[in-house]
């Protein structure tokens, strides 16, 4: 807390609250297609779905979430993939949901091959995830795993690297229905791992 000087001395003044995105998130930064990163009708494609919640376990009800992720054979649809960029008819590599009124989000994708990690070793299959709500001033960077990958999660270099608390809140729950449920909690007890990017 900082002072200032007025008529009868020092005043203390309060907190300066910090700055936040605001409820343009939801208005700006969503399109129609964004859930879609595979298109209806491609074999293989499955449905990823979840809540973003604060602290207190409360939805967010205006963020957004985004995937970057490989195609199933784990290439990277970008000039920078070192492999070759390849283009997969109705795959993307990339979707952008809002959460609604209660939190959630929802994908529509294609499981992602493992990757070749810098050091030799190979990574499990995952998605990236970006997300972006109020109260933040930079994007938070996170990882979903897919967990009938038991031993390719074991050996991934990242997620190895976790205690087995944030491995477990790093992979997704499958549900009887077929679909996978991702939770993303920003902060509180089970906070989502974060990385820093």
């Amino acid at each position: 807390m900082s002072e200032a000087a007025g008529p009868r001395g020092r005043v203390p003044l309060g907190t300066t609250p910090s700055q936040t995105v605001g409820p343009f998130l939801s208005i700006v930064l969503p399109w129609s297609d964004g859930p879609d990163i595979a298109a209806p009708g491609i074999p293989g494609r499955t449905t990823i779905t979840g809540r973003l919640m604060d602290g207190a376990g409360e939805p967010v009800p205006d963020g957004v979430v985004e995937v970057w992720q490989a195609d199933p054979d784990g290439r990277f649809d970008h000039p920078d993939d070192p492999r070759g960029a390849q283009v997969r008819a109705g795959f993307r590599g990339f979707g952008r949901s809002a959460t609604d009124e209660d939190g959630t989000f929802v994908f529509h994708t294609l499981k992602p091959g493992a990757l070749p990690a810098g050091d030799g070793r190979t990574e499990a299959p995952h998605l990236d995830l970006s997300v972006l709500a109020r109260g933040l001033l930079h994007r938070l960077v996170t990882r979903m795993y897919f967990p009938d990958e038991e031993v390719a999660n074991a050996a991934d270099p990242v997620l190895s690297g976790l205690d087995p608390d944030d491995r477990r809140l790093l992979t997704a729950t499958a549900r009887p229905d077929g679909t996978l449920r991702f939770d993303i909690r920003l902060q509180g007890a089970n906070e989502t791992p974060f990385f820093e990017v």
